[in-house]
């Protein structure tokens, strides 16, 4: 593999190992989370309180964006990756501890340190694809972005069924040895691959710089918070808690309607340029993320409808979530290759860093409210606040440049 690797030009070369770690990293995230919500469901915790283990996750996704683009500019990208695979390997390694000793407060710090992982892999995969497109060719680093995110997501939804799969055959602690273990593989071999000074600004920034001052960017980053707010209010927790305890459905069907969920959006994200203007082209604006945003706004009006009639609940519940899916897809990969397009190329990973704390704060919300809605009022009540924040975002889209360039 690694003499493939060297007949490569660089930049397909460091593409290729970023997109490489990236879906490593998100395979295993995907399966944590299933493996926690699930195993934890078993166990009998109540909703909220499952919501409740992924509180530090969410929150320090939430500052490492913040603060990781700051440390992606002055020390460079693939050293924020290779932190960012190291401490997931820890993140697994943590609750390979005996049962009794997984309580609550250790299982948060478990995932507070996977938090941390997720989003410096993801800011810094995110922000070397501006490094390796000339900065003229809009076009092209539409489409790397949109195969990079449609990729990752299409396995993260592997990871769903994986970790349903893997709960089932391997049970807890036998799936995360497992997943520690390729893991750790995968990090050693990026050491040693990986570009030294990919994404080092020029000009070291100061800590005081963390926050945006782009207005386009400030903007796209709200619309973000609201676009994933929306969808983790019942994600989440919510509709994984409902499938099993409402529907009766085992971990294997759960897991793999998750990952059909999550496959699907990815495969549609990597297409997402052929639905947005490739076919016309040109490259899209903030007047498709308002349009796009509006659009996904309807369907969680329908579903919470149809389940508080009783009107073929289950049946448009299930078709509503895979369309949204495939709308909501297209809705991210349009944000991501925007939050791409207006960052500045000297400390790139500073705006998009500022953007995913947007969009982890987004996942906080969800999150919280996605356990703490469903326990007291059920699955209905996530969908009205999932279109209440879509409406939200689209407002918000509207203040974006409504032209590209």
């Amino acid at each position: 593999m690694i003499a493939a690797l060297t007949k490569l030009t660089p930049e397909i070369r460091q593409y290729l190992l970023v997109t490489g770690n990236y879906w490593a990293f998100t395979l295993t995230d995907g399966a944590l989370r299933m493996l926690v919500v699930l195993h934890f469901h078993q166990l009998g915790y109540s909703p909220l309180a499952i919501a409740l283990l992924f509180l530090f996750y969410e929150i320090f996704g939430v500052i490492t964006n913040l603060v990781g683009g700051w440390l992606g500019a002055r020390i460079g990208l693939n050293r924020t990756m290779n932190t960012g695979l190291g401490l997931q390997v820890a993140a697994l390694a943590m609750l390979l501890v005996p049962a009794t000793m997984l309580m609550v407060p250790w299982v948060m710090a478990a995932q507070a340190l996977s938090g941390i992982a997720k989003d410096l892999n993801k800011m810094s995969a995110k922000s070397s694809i501006k490094l390796l497109v000339s900065g003229d060719a809009q076009g092209t680093l539409y489409k790397w972005v949109a195969i990079l995110t449609g990729s990752k997501n299409a396995l993260k939804g592997a990871g769903f069924f994986l970790g349903g799969a893997l709960l089932t055959l391997l049970g807890f602690q036998g799936a995360l040895l497992l997943m520690a273990a390729a893991l750790a593989v995968v990090w050693l071999f990026s050491l040693l691959m990986l570009k030294r000074d990919l994404g080092k600004a020029k000009n070291k920034p100061k800590f005081s710089q963390l926050f945006s001052k782009a207005r386009a960017i400030n903007y796209l980053s709200a619309a973000r918070m609201f676009l994933f707010g929306a969808r983790d209010v019942w994600f989440v927790v919510a509709l994984p808690v409902y499938l099993a305890s409402s529907l009766g459905w085992d971990h294997w069907r759960v897991g793999g309607f998750l990952a059909l969920w999550v496959i699907g959006y990815g495969i549609i994200q990597s297409f997402a340029p052929y639905f947005t203007g490739k076919r016309s082209g040109r490259v899209p604006a903030g007047k498709e993320a308002s349009l796009w945003a509006l659009g996904l706004s309807v369907l969680p009006v329908i579903m919470a409808l149809s389940l508080s009639t009783g009107f073929y609940s289950d049946t448009i519940l299930l078709g509503g979530l895979l369309v949204f899916g495939g709308i909501f897809a297209i809705n991210s990969s349009l944000h991501s290759y925007l939050i791409v397009s207006y960052a500045s190329e000297d400390g790139v990973s500073m705006d998009v860093g500022f953007y995913y704390m947007a969009n982890a704060m987004g996942r906080l919300i969800g999150t919280v409210l996605s356990g703490y809605l469903y326990q007291v009022a059920g699955l209905t009540a996530c969908l009205w606040f999932s279109a209440l924040f879509l409406g939200i975002a689209t407002v918000i889209s509207l203040l974006l440049p409504r032209h590209s360039g």
